[in-house]
C-alpha cells in the first residue's frame, strides 16, 4: 500500500527545511550555507562590492535628499558629511573590525559588557534599531527603484500612478527569491557595483564638464549662496545644523563589518586571531569610504548647480533620482535608461543584502536567549514575517523615499553611535588614553546627530520603538513558552563526580536537591533526616546531595559542569553552576540515567510561598518552584514514563 504525504505536511517540511541543524554549536543560522572554512574566502575588494550594494546604492537618492535638506548649501553640507565619515565613522568601524573579527559587529561588543537581564534588554533594543535599519533599507531601496522606473521618460505616462504597486511587487519579489533560496553571490555584487560606479563616473564627468564650460553656473551659485547666508562662517554653521538630515550617506559600515567572514585574509590566520582578515577588512572599509566620499561631494555639487530647485521637490522629475535626471538630460534617453536599469538592479540587490542581514542577525541572538519561537530558526517563515512587515512599512510611508529618510537615518545613526560607544569602552579597557578621548568625541558627535535627527524627524524613532516593543514582547512570550525546555547542551563531570555515580549504579540512585546555605555538618544532617521522615525511608538508604548555584539567570542554554566533593568526611555533594536550577537538575538526572542505564530518583521539599510568585522567580531568576518545574522539564524531555527519572516531593 502506498501512502501519500499530505500537502500540509509537505508544505510544513518545506517551510521548516534546515530547522534542526540551525543554531547549534554556534553555527551559522542565517539564510546561507555555513561560513567558509578558515583561511578561505574572497579578495577584500570583491567583498567590498558585497557591502557596496548597500553603501554605493545610496547614490540613487542621497543627492536628492541632500538638496531637499540643505538647498544651495548641499555641497558644503555634504563636505561636512564626508569629514564625519572619514574622521568619525571610518576609525570607529576599523576598530570594530579589530574587536569583532568574525562579523558579530558592535552589538556583540556591547553584549559582552553587560550581563543579566539588563544586558539582554539592551541587546534587544539595539536589535530593534538594527531591524529598523535593515527593513527600511529594503522598503526605501524598493521605493527608489520604483521611482527610477516610473520617472523614466519612456514609461512615466504608463506607470506613474502605479508606484505603490511596483514597490510592493519588488518587495514581494525579494521575498520570493529568499523563499526559493538565496546565496550571497559576490560575483553578482561585483558586476552590479562595477557597472553602477562606471556609469556614475560617466554622469559625474559629464556633469562637471557642463559646470566648467558654463562658468556662470558657479558664479550664480556662489552669489545666491552669499545672498542667502552672508559669510562662510554662517554657511558652515548652517551646514552643521542640517548635517543630521544627510546621515543616510553613513549607511553601509555595519554591513561592511558583517561581511568580514567572507574576507580571505592570510594563510597564517587563525580563527582566534585572523590578522590578515582584519587588515584586509580595514582596506575594504577605507576604500569604500573614500570612493563614496568622492562621489558624494561630486554628485552633490553637480546636482545642485545643474538641476532646478523645484525638480527636487515631491512630484519633481529629480525627486529621489537626481543623477538619473542628469543622465537623461545630458546623455540622452538610451544612456539614461541604461542608468535607470543599473540603479534599479543595485537598489534591489541592496534590499537583498539587507534581508540577508536580518536573517543573519536575528538568529544570532534570539534563539540563544530563548527569545524566539522554535520556527524562527528556519529561514522561510522569517522571510514571510519580514516581507509582511516591509509591506506594512511601504504602505505607511506611501512608498516615498523622502518620508522614509528619517526612519532610515535613525537606524543608521543608532547603530553607529552604539559602535562608537563600544570602541570607546574597548579603548579605555586597553589603556589607550588617546584613542579613548578620540572615540569619546566621535561618540558625542554621533549621539548629538542622533538626537537632532530624532527631534526633527521622529518617524524613525517611532518605527524603531515599534520594532523594539514587538521584539521584546515576542521574545518574552517565546521565553515563557520555552521555559520548560531542557536547555542544557552538554554535561561534563569531574573524576570525583563520576566516581559518585559509578558507586551508586549498583543500588538505588537517590539524590537530594539541596539549596546551599552554611554548608556545615548540621545542614546536611538535618536535610537528610527530613527527607527520610517525609518519605518514610529507612536509615540504610544512601543519598548524594545536589546543589545548584544560579549564575546568570537571563542565559537560556549552555553546558553543565558537575563537580563532586565530600564534606565533613561523610556527605557526598555534587555542585553545579547553571542559569536555572530545575533545568540543571533535569539535565543531570537524564545524563546519569544514560550513563548508568538505571533510573535515578531525586527528592525535594515543597517551596513555601505563592505558586505564581515562585514561577515568576523561576522565569526571571532561575529558581523558585523547583520541584514541579523539574518534573515538567523531565516530562517534556522524556515522553516515555518508564524511562523518566523519578521526582519525589515531601
Amino acid at each position: 500500500m502506498v501512502t501519500t504525504e499530505h500537502p500540509a505536511s509537505r508544505l510544513r517540511a518545506w517551510m521548516l527545511e534546515g530547522l534542526s541543524d540551525m543554531g547549534r554549536h554556534g553555527g551559522h543560522t542565517g539564510p546561507h550555507a555555513e561560513p567558509e572554512p578558515p583561511h578561505k574566502g574572497q579578495r577584500w575588494w570583491r567583498v567590498m562590492c558585497l557591502t557596496g550594494v548597500d553603501y554605493f546604492s545610496t547614490l540613487g537618492y542621497q543627492p536628492g535628499i541632500a538638496a531637499l535638506a540643505a538647498g544651495l548649501l548641499s555641497p558644503i553640507a555634504t563636505i561636512v558629511l564626508v569629514i564625519v565619515t572619514l574622521a568619525g565613522a571610518l576609525p570607529v568601524y576599523r576598530r570594530v573590525a579589530e574587536e569583532s573579527p568574525h562579523g558579530e559587529g558592535s552589538i556583540a561588543m556591547l553584549e559582552r559588557l553587560l550581563s543579566f537581564w539588563q544586558g539582554k534588554l539592551f541587546v534587544l533594543t539595539l536589535l530593534g534599531f538594527a531591524a529598523t535599519d535593515f527593513l527600511i533599507t529594503i522598503t526605501l531601496s524598493a521605493a527608489d527603484a520604483s521611482t527610477h522606473l516610473v520617472e523614466n521618460p519612456h514609461l512615466t505616462s504608463v506607470l506613474h500612478s502605479y508606484q505603490m504597486l511596483i514597490t510592493l511587487f519588488l518587495v514581494a519579489l525579494l521575498g520570493a527569491v529568499f523563499l526559493k533560496g538565496f546565496l550571497e553571490a559576490i560575483g553578482v555584487a561585483v558586476a552590479l557595483v562595477g557597472i553602477y560606479l562606471v556609469l556614475n563616473v560617466v554622469v559625474v564627468g559629464v556633469g562637471i564638464w557642463h559646470v566648467v564650460t558654463a562658468e556662470h553656473l558657479v558664479t550664480d551659485w556662489a552669489n545666491a549662496l552669499t545672498a542667502e547666508h552672508g559669510n562662510v562662517f554662517v554657511m558652515i554653521g548652517v551646514a552643521l545644523i542640517v548635517f543630521p538630515k544627510l546621515a543616510l550617506g553613513l549607511s553601509g559600515f555595519e554591513t561592511g563589518v558583517a561581511v568580514m567572514p567572507h574576507v580571505q585574509g592570510d594563510a597564517s590566520d587563525t580563527e582566534a586571531l585572523p590578522k590578515g582578515r582584519i587588515r584586509d577588512t580595514k582596506k575594504l572599509l577605507t576604500t569604500a569610504a573614500v570612493i563614496m566620499s568622492c562621489f558624494l561631494i561630486a554628485t552633490s555639487f553637480i546636482t545642485t548647480l545643474l538641476i532646478p530647485e523645484n525638480e527636487f521637490k515631491p512630484g519633481g522629475q529629480a525627486n529621489g533620482r537626481a543623477l538619473a535626471y542628469l543622465a537623461h538630460e545630458y546623455l540622452g534617453g538610451a544612456f539614461g535608461t541604461v542608468y535607470d536599469v543599473s540603479t534599479i538592479a543595485i537598489l534591489w540587490f541592496a534590499g537583498a543584502s539587507a534581508m540577508a542581514g536580518l536573517l543573519n542577525l536575528m538568529p544570532r541572538y534570539l534563539p540563544r536567549y530563548g527569545m524566539a519561537p522554535h520556527w524562527a530558526r528556519a529561514v522561510r517563515p522569517m522571510v514571510i514575517v519580514f516581507t509582511l512587515i516591509a509591506f506594512l512599512v511601504t504602505w505607511i510611508f506611501d512608498a516615498s523615499v523622502d518620508k522614509q529618510g528619517g526612519a532610515y537615518a535613525t537606524g543608521v545613526l543608532v547603530l553607529i553611535s552604539s559602535a562608537a560607544i563600544a570602541v570607546t569602552i574597548a579603548a579605555r579597557k586597553a589603556g589607550q588614553r588617546g584613542w579613548t578621548v578620540t572615540f569619546a568625541v566621535i561618540s558625542v558627535v554621533f549621539l548629538y546627530t542622533t538626537v537632532v535627527n530624532v527631534i526633527e524627524r521622529p518617524d524613525g524613532v517611532k518605527i524603531g520603538a515599534c520594532f523594539i516593543a514587538g521584539i521584546i514582547l515576542v521574545s518574552l512570550l517565546s521565553r515563557l513558552a520555552r521555559a520548560f525546555e531542557l536547555r542544557v547542551t552538554c554535561v561534563r563531570m569531574d573524576p570525583m563526580a563520576e566516581r559518585f555515580i559509578r558507586d551508586m549504579a549498583s543500588r538505588k540512585m537517590r539524590f537530594i536537591a539541596n539549596q546551599p546555605d552554611r554548608r556545615d555538618k548540621a545542614e546536611y544532617r538535618d536535610k537528610l533526616e527530613q527527607i527520610r521522615a517525609d518519605n518514610d525511608m529507612p536509615e540504610q538508604e544512601d543519598f548524594v546531595f545536589v546543589e545548584v548555584t544560579v549564575t546568570d539567570p537571563s542565559e537560556f542554554e549552555g553546558c553543565l559542569t558537575v563537580r563532586g566533593e565530600v564534606l565533613h568526611n561523610r556527605y557526598r555533594v555534587l555542585t553545579v553552576e547553571s542559569a536555572s536550577i530545575p533545568n540543571a537538575l533535569a539535565a543531570l538526572l537524564l545524563h546519569v540515567r544514560d550513563m548508568t542505564g538505571r533510573t535515578p530518583h531525586i527528592y525535594f521539599e515543597w517551596t513555601e510561598g505563592n505558586p505564581f510568585a515562585n514561577f515568576l522567580r523561576f522565569f526571571l531568576f532561575g529558581q523558585g518552584e523547583v520541584a514541579p518545574v523539574t518534573r515538567e522539564v523531565l516530562r517534556e524531555a522524556e515522553p516515555n514514563r518508564d524511562r523518566r527519572p523519578r521526582v519525589h516531593t515531601g
